[in-house]
């Protein structure tokens, strides 16, 4: 295969691999589906390899196509970056930024403010917990993630954004609901309703507790915030969660801890060899901007 024609197909299979399909591969380089089809087909046969199996409407990624993958990824996420880099010397931002967020209450104002200051970027938004934000970060699924009690990952560049302490609700008739101050050993005993394993809010909480001997019943578990909320407010238990995600409710009340400051720390990281990639060098001085408000 020459050069060009080489270059095509990675771009195909990569493109195939990224968007789960070929149709969407096309799309996405403005191409026929049947030329991505042909590209990848003349990869496998030039080189006697099996990049993908085709389980009917399905594609799998091969173990070869995985360890291949890893390397167009990498190649073409550089190409990506020269292209914002010199569409941002023409002093016109234009692009397209893949954040992926813990959920909205942090990440909104950012958007906010990077769109006002960029309004030709084109920004996409995935919402997951922070261990598979950081993963997709790791693996060039997407440009920036903004994580909770960010991990050390040598691949990874993070920042610190803002604390936000934790806070205990409950439904408004709850016996700690008609109370004032409460200590952390009130909790003692009771229900609550929690996120899911691996959620950072949960370990926190859970650490605190083992830390102060503190034993409460983690009677469900919930996959969502909104989830939470609405377990606690049908009476099936107290919940925790971020000062900034909690949502006034006439059917709840803030619980007062006089002798706790738990807190997580929402970072917002990146691939480190990326971090001057305008676009995303552009993300985190918004948001530092931000967090010093």
């Amino acid at each position: 295969m020459s050069g060009l024609s080489l270059l095509a197909a990675l771009k195909a299979f990569d493109a195939t691999a990224r968007w789960g399909s070929m149709t969407a591969a096309a799309r996405v380089l403005g191409l026929q589906q049947p030329t991505v089809s042909a590209h990848i087909q003349r990869l496998e046969q030039e080189y006697g390899v099996e990049l993908l199996y085709r389980r009917g409407r399905r594609l799998e990624l091969t173990a070869f196509g995985r360890a291949l993958l890893d390397h167009t990824r990498r190649a073409f996420s550089a190409e990506e970056d020269a292209h914002a880099l010199l569409a941002a010397a023409k002093s016109c931002y234009v692009g397209r930024l893949v954040v992926h967020a813990i959920g909205p209450y942090n990440v909104v104002p950012i958007l906010k403010a990077f769109g006002q200051a960029y309004p030709q970027v084109s920004v996409v938004v995935g919402v997951g917990d922070s261990r598979t934000i950081t993963a997709k970060i790791v693996d060039y699924q997407g440009d920036v993630g903004v994580v909770l009690n960010h991990a050390e990952v040598p691949e990874l560049h993070g920042m610190s954004y803002r604390k936000q302490r934790l806070v205990v609700f409950a439904r408004a008739d709850h016996p700690l609901a008609q109370r004032g101050a409460i200590s952390l050993q009130d909790l003692h005993g009771q229900r609550f309703v929690m996120r899911e394993e691996g959620s950072t809010t949960r370990r926190v909480f859970e650490q605190e507790l083992a830390d102060r001997g503190v034993r409460v019943h983690a009677a469900l578990d919930m996959g969502s915030r909104e989830a939470v909320r609405e377990a606690v407010a049908q009476g099936l238990g107290l919940g925790i969660v971020a000062e900034t995600a909690y949502i006034s409710d006439p059917r709840l009340v803030r619980l007062q801890l006089h002798d706790s400051a738990m807190a997580t720390q929402v970072h917002i990281i990146c691939r480190s060899e990326r971090r001057q990639s305008p676009l995303i060098a552009a993300f985190f001085d918004v948001a530092e901007r931000l967090s010093g408000d």
